[in-house]
């Protein structure tokens, strides 16, 4: 039985409990945050804090992050995780508990805090070197993606219908542009320049992206940050999403048609290196 920390305790999941009247349950009011280790280092642990930092200003949930990197450390050990090659801890905080009704409670509460780890297994290198495949479908989010809400039942869709199709990511296409994945960010290769749509209200900032896009700066690989035409899908050299899980991943095929020669190509496989680079530099760094 794993251990999650709820409401400043740390017990067996099974006896964690929360209220009917919890505002994520009957609202989805909420934020929530997920952050990758690679044995047992947080992956930019502050860019997630300063996500969901922001994040919960916007929601008006008033809540003091610093506290919660101690839990992301002993709900590792509690978990026996600490040494997984790649683990996560998942954070979700909501307004809390009160009666049904739309307005905030006019009683200030306290926000309800739920957090677990667990381990995850990275792709081998075969099937990265098989590269992915998705299909596009149309957006159906709200217009503020930029925000980490937990309602996502349009994501949850999204992520069902690539499943439906037999196909890892699903590209989310509003108004004719190619915006971001189901659960991660999309980016093209165009004549050697890596191109991804710019941090708007209509899709989430996500930590692996910019970490990308300054990876891809350092490696002398020219980005550029514009909306991409789902026309241009077609002409696209590569690729590739990234996100927590995702890392890096090559996209080889959309909507049953090939991308590029149909292999990982050359500047996604550039930037999975720098990542893993990256990933090894941070392992390295002193803790504490």
């Amino acid at each position: 039985m794993s251990t999650v920390f709820l409401n400043g305790e740390y017990l067996p999941k099974d006896e964690a409990k929360i209220s009917v009247d919890d505002r994520g349950f009957l609202f989805a009011d909420g934020v929530y945050e997920v952050t990758p280790f690679y044995a047992g280092v947080p992956f930019h642990l502050e860019r997630h804090l300063d996500r969901l930092r922001r994040g919960l200003a916007w929601m008006r949930i008033d809540f003091d992050v610093e506290s919660l990197v101690e839990v992301h450390e002993r709900l590792l050990d509690e978990n026996g995780v600490r040494d997984a090659e790649s683990s996560l801890v998942y954070l979700q905080i909501t307004r809390g508990v009160a009666p049904r009704s739309h307005p905030f409670p006019a009683e200030p509460v306290e926000p309800t805090v739920y957090a677990f780890a667990k381990a995850w297994t990275r792709p081998s290198d075969e099937t990265w070197e098989k590269g992915y495949t998705a299909i596009t479908i149309p957006d159906r989010r709200w217009t503020r993606v930029d925000v980490k809400t937990i309602a996502l039942l349009p994501n949850v869709f999204a992520y069902q219908a690539a499943v439906d199709a037999g196909v890892t990511d699903a590209i989310q296409v509003r108004d004719g542009i190619a915006l971001e994945g189901a659960h991660n960010n999309f980016f093209g290769v165009f004549d050697g320049t890596v191109v991804t749509h710019p941090k708007t209200n209509v899709i989430l900032p996500g930590v692996t992206r910019s970490v990308v896009l300054e990876l891809a700066a350092a490696n002398g690989i020219p980005v550029e940050e514009r909306p991409i035409q789902v026309e241009e899908l077609p002409h696209a050299d590569e690729l590739f999403f990234t996100g927590t899980s995702s890392e890096v991943r090559p996209t080889v095929e959309v909507d049953g048609r090939k991308v590029g020669d149909g292999k990982p190509g050359p500047v996604t496989r550039a930037l999975s290196k720098a990542f893993m680079k990256e990933v090894e530099r941070m392992k390295g760094i002193p803790r504490g």
